[in-house]
């Protein structure tokens, strides 16, 4: 039987996965380049597959350790890769809304990953139940990938023009490849350029659309969504709602909730306005939130506009902060650097994620969690000036129109 012999025990299991997804994510850009999309998807089941079963059966806490640090890993990889290669095969007009649809299922999948936990609270060793159930999944990404098209865009920068015809003739229809082969060749993806390498990603060419990518999500994580969810139970029972997993409920919803409505606005408001309408309405949120623990005059209805300002919060950042990075990203990417530039992105999400998790609570004791909300909402403010200077729309333009524009701006 799994004992655990300390507090640290538990944030090692934790951190370890954090970590193990950092790895991932840097990986995965690499991976992806060397042996494509798909092939990385299959590739990517076996660490997931493999870490869920070990944490499903660990008999000790090294084991446990061993099968979240795998399962990291695997959730790192596929962080980079579902974005990259849903921007690679998407129809140009609907790209922002399958882009969100993605964050929109892993928001339905922490919800029900929160409702299967009910069952602890009856039987203690359920838990195995769902790190087995986890496997599952797992082996139907593999299967999934071996029958689904590999990213035209991909194949065509290898020089596999046959190839990339027949994948857009899956994905498109026969009547597009004229088409689409006509912007590969005009974008100038082939094999006569040499595939970019980590430093290229620091060069001048490249640089200014990389930093945006890096900043778009070191803004998302700096601006308390972690955080946010993380105290909103004590938020809840400040406001007489003594359930954690109702509170977590609410929490699910609500962001379910906003990437279904960001999911219909993504393709007619655009990435850029849906981001600044989302980071606007988390650092109003957040201003809220500390007035609640700190005005004298709002002390009676303290508790109530706590979990108003709590859920705002949430519903802002299902709006653009939450989605459109991971969306964005991809599209302004150049193919040449566009899988290892979303790896280094996403690494500094993991990253971020991960200091966070690790300081927010000693931070908190010594500034004051009013303090710390402010702190979120100046993060919230430079955002908005950030992406209202830095950040260029992307909706109905193809990646290769996207890619010659900036590269005309450089």
């Amino acid at each position: 039987m799994l004992h655990q012999t300390s507090v640290s025990y538990s944030g090692w299991v934790v951190s370890t996965s954090l970590a193990g997804a950092t790895v991932g994510s840097f990986t995965g850009g690499s991976l992806a380049d060397k042996f494509g999309r798909t092939r990385t998807f299959i590739l990517d089941a076996v660490p997931l597959a493999l870490g869920a079963f070990l944490s499903a059966t660990a008999q000790d806490v090294r084991t446990m350790i061993v099968g979240r640090l795998l399962a990291g890993i695997g959730i790192g990889i596929s962080s980079a890769l579902v974005p990259l290669y849903i921007s690679e095969i998407s129809p140009t007009e609907i790209r922002g809304t399958l882009g969100s649809v993605n964050q929109l299922f892993i928001c339905i999948g922490i919800l029900a990953a929160l409702l299967a936990g009910l069952p602890l609270a009856g039987n203690p060793a359920w838990w195995r139940t769902m790190f087995g159930i986890a496997v599952v999944p797992s082996i139907l990404l593999a299967v999934g990938m071996a029958f689904s098209p590999e990213s035209p865009r991909w194949l065509f920068q290898q020089g596999k023009v046959i190839q990339a015809e027949s994948a857009v003739k899956r994905l498109y229809g026969k009547e597009k490849v004229t088409e689409v082969m006509y912007d590969l060749r005009a974008s100038g993806q082939s094999s006569s350029e040499p595939e970019a390498g980590w430093f290229d990603l620091f060069s001048n060419r490249y640089w200014k659309v990389v930093s945006v990518g890096a900043a778009l999500f070191l803004f998302q994580q700096l601006a308390g969504i972690n955080a946010v969810v993380y105290y909103s139970t004590s938020v809840f029972r400040s406001a007489g709602i003594a359930s954690d997993v109702a509170a977590s409920a609410l929490v699910g919803a609500a962001n379910v909730f906003g990437t279904m409505i960001a999911s219909s606005l993504m393709d007619k408001q655009g990435r850029k306005s849906l981001l600044i309408t989302s980071f606007s309405g988390m650092g109003a949120s957040m201003l809220l939130l500390a007035l609640s623990f700190t005005w004298k005059a709002l002390a009676p209805y303290s508790g109530t506009l706590a979990v108003v300002g709590t859920v705002l919060y949430v519903l802002s950042f299902a709006l653009g902060a939450g989605p459109v990075p991971a969306l964005l990203l991809p599209e302004i990417f150049a193919s040449r650097i566009r899988a290892k530039a979303v790896a280094l992105s996403l690494g500094m999400h993991w990253v971020s994620n991960f200091f966070i998790g690790l300081y927010f609570l000693s931070v908190v004791n010594k500034f004051g969690i009013s303090t710390v909300y402010l702190g979120f909402a100046s993060v919230c403010a430079l955002a908005v000036l950030y992406i209202a200077g830095n950040v260029v729309e992307t909706k109905g333009r193809s990646l290769e129109e996207i890619e010659r524009e900036l590269s005309v701006v450089d």
